[in-house]
């Protein structure tokens, strides 16, 4: 039995979802079809699929399966292109899931320059805040920010950003300025709702952990229409550092209770857990360390807290 040929089988036959299908794919018979299956389940001594009149479903052992055969196949596609290529460069399809906004801020000026860089590599980005299945979705790589909670992907960190409590100089003359975190209770919350409650502001304090419960004026799951709304003075917002730093020092923004500790967040590089790395992933990792080793919002006197506001 040809192992590499029966499991590019039972990959077209799951991806195609019959053997007929999978017969018009491949280019052979669906008698070749039916006996690489049938060879690959006797080989294994475990059904791979369950079969109806009406349709094929995989079987648990056969969806572990068919996953491995996708990162070992996608694997040996990879080495040949490498090879092809007789100059070890990256080669192919890369596929990438990155954050919305920071997909736009801090990314997308980079693509052009990792292109040029690596002529024989084709970009698939996809900008979702979503936390996406890398194995499942067919992803090579992502960049998460936050806590990491998936211990199967590899992580690289590739750089920090704070949360900063802000809001307008006009919110805070129309509103009064907080002094302490429970004077947030007074004003209105606008919320990023991947990442916090409606309303609920909690921050490590000089006494310890606090917790207040304002008032939500908005609750969105895109961070460009909270900073949006913040901007139009409808609000205290708690916002990354990588998304208001140049509202802050323009002064379009403030900063507020700095002496509450909002905490930092970790950005990654993510891909799944893989003996041969591909060329491509690992290039891509390697570009984005260099490119984010001092970011932007931490420069220009990013790295020095804004002045807090005083009361009107």
């Amino acid at each position: 039995m040809d192992k590499i040929q029966a499991m590019s089988t039972f990959v077209a036959v799951v991806e195609a979802g019959s053997f007929v299908k999978a017969m018009s794919v491949l280019g052979i018979s669906k008698a070749a079809v039916s006996r690489h299956v049938a060879e690959l389940e006797q080989h294994l001594e475990t059904r791979l699929l369950q079969r109806t009149t009406r349709r094929l479903s995989l079987t648990a052992e056969g969806q572990r399966y068919f996953e491995r055969c996708k990162e070992v196949l996608a694997a040996v596609q990879e080495a040949e292109s490498e090879i092809r290529s007789r100059s070890g460069e990256a080669y192919g399809r890369l596929r990438i899931c990155v954050p919305y906004s920071f997909g736009i801020l801090h990314l997308a000026p980079l693509w052009s320059t990792f292109l040029s860089e690596n002529p024989q590599v084709q970009l698939d980005i996809v900008l979702s805040d979503r936390m996406v299945d890398l194995v499942e979705e067919g992803y090579d790589m992502a960049v998460r920010i936050g806590v990491l909670t998936d211990s199967a992907l590899i992580s690289r960190r590739l750089a920090t950003t704070r949360l900063i409590l802000c809001a307008t100089p006009t919110y805070l003359e129309r509103h009064g300025t907080p002094k302490v975190l429970k004077d947030l209770a007074h004003h209105q919350a606008i919320v990023y709702s991947y990442s916090a409650r409606a309303g609920e502001w909690s921050f490590e304090g000089p006494d310890g952990r606090e917790t207040v419960q304002s008032e939500t004026r908005l609750f969105a799951n895109n961070g460009d229409t909270c900073l949006r709304v913040a901007l139009d003075h409808q609000g205290i917002a708690l916002q990354p550092e990588f998304m208001i730093h140049e509202h802050l020092r323009r002064g379009e923004l403030v900063q507020l209770l700095p002496q509450y500790n909002t905490g930092e967040r970790n950005i990654y590089a993510l891909y799944p857990t893989r003996k041969l790395l591909p060329i491509k992933v690992r290039r891509l990792v390697d570009f984005l360390a260099r490119a984010l080793e001092r970011p932007v919002w931490q420069q220009s006197g990013g790295d020095e807290p804004t002045r807090p506001a005083t009361a009107p």
